[in-house]
């Protein structure tokens, strides 16, 4: 059977298969740019697990208590030396994102420091964290105050700005590399070590901690190893490589990272306790295909950018610019075209590619939010999926593809359900 007739069998026109190849076809050299990094950081992690001498051993899974894991140690041990930091915490206790954010916050916080955002207000997620939007448990009702600067027209740090926002309660700088929703570009791992270099001219002690969801071996560096106190993420996004079922990780220096462990567990008992629950072997075989998934959804982010901007659509990042995170904004400026890429993407899983995503009031968000996931891990955005807040811009975020060719099969889709709906002109 020939390729374009099994696309057909899928849904896909002739018409949108034509549109796209050319755009393929030019990009293979990005894409062989792209392999160059995954090779460089596949043999970085399989190093980290040779250094921490990793054995069938340390796949057994710990209930109860947890003392004495060897697995969940020595996989500690692993992110620690993978990423260049003193020491690790890497818990399926840690559930999102979100969570490992907050706890690395209120670990290395207390009563009447303040904490600066130099790159502009925070994912909608670690408002409520934070205390920006009022809520329950939030960081503010605790007498930790926020302060942020904005980001430059062009993107670049307001370096006066931020000179003038540090001052004598200023104890950490919370460094959110990707975007979340807003259009301002990525930072690059170099940018972030000269805005930590900054920082620390100012305030050697401040604590500096990236927001690092996204952006794990996107490039051959992370921010730890240009200054970062600590990185912090979620294991369904990038260093899970699609098969970590749940879980977070944050990196970075020894006492931050106690810190964080006390407020994770309790004072007292920090790393030493918390079961592994039987999914050391997803962690550790996760991170270790990392390199090549991530590999396939920077080429699906790379060929979006193309496509889109060749439709005449503003992209974030554009098609020739260099990436820092997997994530690729379209802006579509009208609602009915997000919803219908979402759909796209939907209809392009392997599960649940019959669902109709729709708009929704979703926790922890301002607006409603729409959601293309059709993912083996629920909520999982290193797997193929679309996600957009329904206001204007009427951006929409794509990000993920466990391979490749799943990434392009989802980019396809969106283009026909756009095409479809006379929404575009090929």
């Amino acid at each position: 059977m020939e390729l374009t007739e099994l696309y057909g069998q899928l849904g896909i026109s002739e018409a949108v298969i034509q549109f796209a190849k050319e755009t393929e076809s030019d990009l293979r050299p990005r894409f062989e740019t792209v392999d160059q990094t995954a090779e460089y950081n596949q043999l970085k992690v399989i190093q980290a697990m040779q250094k921490a001498r990793v054995s069938d051993i340390h796949f057994a899974g710990t209930t109860g208590y947890g003392y004495n894991d060897l697995g969940r140690d020595t996989l500690e041990a692993v992110y620690a030396n993978a990423f260049h930091g003193e020491d690790a915490l890497v818990r399926p206790q840690l559930i999102s994102g979100t969570h490992a954010l907050t706890v690395a916050l209120s670990g290395n916080l207390r009563p009447g420091d303040e904490i600066l955002s130099p790159v502009g207000k925070p994912y909608d997620t670690l408002e409520e964290v934070i205390g920006i939007r009022e809520s329950v448990g939030s960081l503010k009702e605790f007498g930790i105050t926020y302060r942020q600067t904005d980001l430059l027209a062009d993107g670049s740090f307001d370096y006066e700005a931020i000179r003038g926002a540090v001052n004598e309660r200023t104890k950490l700088v919370e460094i959110q590399r990707s975007k979340g929703y807003a259009t301002r570009p990525t930072l690059s791992v170099k940018q972030i070590g000269e805005l930590i270099s900054f920082l620390k001219s100012l305030k050697p002690d401040v604590i500096c901690m990236v927001d690092n969801c996204y952006g794990e071996f996107v490039e051959t560096i992370e921010p730890t190893d240009v200054g970062a106190d600590m990185i912090v993420g979620s294991l369904i996004k990038n260093p899970g490589g699609g098969l970590a079922p749940i879980g977070g990780y944050i990196v970075g220096r020894k006492d931050c990272i106690e810190r964080a462990a006390c407020r994770l567990t309790a004072p007292g008992l920090g790393k030493e306790v918390g079961a592994s629950l039987g999914v050391s072997q997803s962690l550790y075989q996760g991170l270790f295909l990392a390199p090549s998934v991530v590999a396939g959804a920077l080429k699906g982010a790379i060929f979006a950018a193309n496509l889109y901007e060749r439709l005449g659509f503003s992209v974030i990042p554009n098609g020739t610019e260099s990436r820092h995170d997997i994530i690729q904004s379209i802006i579509f400026q009208k609602p009915e075209a997000v919803i219908r890429f979402c759909r796209g993407i939907q209809a392009a899983a392997p599960v649940d590619s019959f669902v109709t995503p729709e708009p929704w009031a979703m926790p922890g968000y301002d607006s409603d939010v729409i959601m293309a996931a059709g993912a083996f891990i629920q909520g999982s955005s290193i797997e193929l999926s679309a996600d957009a807040p329904m206001k204007p811009p009427y951006a929409v975020y794509f990000q993920g593809g466990l391979t490749w060719h799943h990434a392009k099969l989802g980019i396809l889709m969106s283009l026909q359900k756009l095409y479809e709906a006379n929404l575009i002109k090929l």
